[in-house]
């Protein structure tokens, strides 16, 4: 199993930043990729960002050019640069891992840090 902790959370007014963390406990699994996923009241689950295991990164197009993912490998951490929040950004947000162990993929998933914007 791996646990992900994730924190930063809170509440900011619109155009302002915040930064999540999300640190991952060792395990014998290998990370494919880390992320954040947030889910809004009344709304499915979305991709916020993801980052590979090589550094490759994904953006939902609502977020580009405002948030920025990136990871510290030595500490196991992945981290979400949130800038010029808008009230639309409101949710919960989830870290996510993708893994491999022998050949099966795996997914793991935090507890969730609230983000509320205030206009």
């Amino acid at each position: 199993q791996v646990q992900l902790v994730e924190s930063g959370g809170g509440l900011v007014e619109a155009g302002g930043s915040l930064r999540l963390s999300c640190a991952a406990s060792r395990s014998i699994f290998n990370i494919v990729s880390m992320g954040w996923y947030r889910q809004a009241p009344g709304k499915q689950r979305e991709l916020v960002a993801s980052i590979t295991s090589g550094g490759s990164t994904n953006y939902a197009d609502s977020v580009k050019g405002r948030f920025t993912i990136s990871r510290d490998n030595a500490k196991n951490t992945v981290y979400l640069q949130m800038n010029s929040l808008k009230p639309e950004d409101t949710a919960v947000y989830y870290c996510n891992e993708e893994c491999l162990l022998l050949g099966l993929r795996y997914e793991f998933w935090g507890q969730g840090t609230q983000v509320t914007v205030s206009s």
